[in-house]
């Protein structure tokens, strides 16, 4: 199995980790779920964290073939579209549930039937089990849907990225209410997961730091079957939806939901501007 480098970055406000996955052979590289920084009560953007992958990348020399999104995000923009035109050739991809998740806001967001639902806003739509190479690595598309209907995760060589559908086994798992969302398929997405050799490497989207530890982003497929506490020590599915199901009820929505959803299913990129020069962002009152 090929062994990907991999470093992460860890986005503060969100709680993000980005990924520039290198293959060791050559200076073939991926970014995955890369963050665009929001201040929501400015409503002012900044690429200070984007910036600083390009840094990375730039002075390693390396060749970044592709920009991959697990998901829509509902907790930060994402910056895949800036990337995109700072690294000519390299194509932005995500899974092609894209479709649905465009198709559901479309209309919560009153984009208008000018607005395109077919994902064309990205370079490439991954089908279920898709086959990709990062130089001599290769990398398989496996679909998790569940926390949303368009969640993948990415096995690189040995390396997985899970977007949001496994936490840190400390952290458990994803929420399954928004739209699209479903407890019972996360379950059975994440058992796919698990089939995986105990060896491979997890790199989670997302960590908290829950207890006041320090936040971290690699565990094993191996520790989160032993010890994930919302879906490991073989939990079964009607416990595990029981559980994520009692526990979303409780948690509030995401702080930049409205921001990020209606810039991710544009691929990070923002509205156009008005005829006043002023790109505008919706907050839809009563409807989400």
């Amino acid at each position: 199995m090929a062994i990907p480098h991999v470093t992460p970055f860890h986005h503060r406000g969100s709680g993000t980790w980005s990924y520039v996955v290198r293959d060791p052979a050559s200076n073939a590289a991926a970014i995955v779920d890369p963050v665009l920084d929001f201040d929501m009560a400015a409503a002012r953007t900044s690429t200070t964290s984007a910036m600083v992958l390009l840094e990375y990348v730039r002075a390693h020399g390396l060749d970044v073939q592709w920009i991959l999104e697990t998901h829509a995000h509902a907790d930060h923009l994402s910056a895949g579209d800036w990337l995109r035109v700072q690294l000519p050739g390299a194509r932005l991809a995500i899974g092609e549930g894209i479709r649905t998740v465009q198709k559901t806001f479309r209309p919560i967001f009153n984009l208008g039937d000018h607005f395109p639902v077919d994902g064309s806003q990205f370079d490439r739509l991954f089908e279920p089990g898709a086959t990709f190479d990062i130089g001599s690595v290769p990398a398989r598309v496996i679909p998790v849907p569940g926390h949303t209907s368009d969640s993948n995760a990415y096995l690189i060589g040995d390396a997985l990225f899970t977007g949001d559908s496994l936490f840190m086994p400390d952290g458990g798992t994803a929420r399954c209410d928004f739209p699209g969302g479903d407890a019972a398929t996360l379950y059975r997405s994440i058992q796919g997961l698990f089939a995986l050799p105990d060896a491979t490497r997890v790199f989670v989207c997302h960590d908290y730091g829950p207890g006041g530890r320090d936040v971290a982003c690699e565990t094993t497929i191996g520790a989160q079957k032993a010890d994930n506490i919302h879906v490991g020590h073989h939990i079964d599915e009607a416990t595990f939806v029981a559980l994520r199901e009692a526990r979303d009820a409780t948690l509030p929505m995401p702080a930049l939901l409205l921001p990020s959803v209606q810039t991710n299913i544009r691929a990070g990129a923002l509205p156009e501007p008005e005829g006043n020069g002023v790109r505008y962002l919706k907050l839809p009152i009563d409807t989400v």
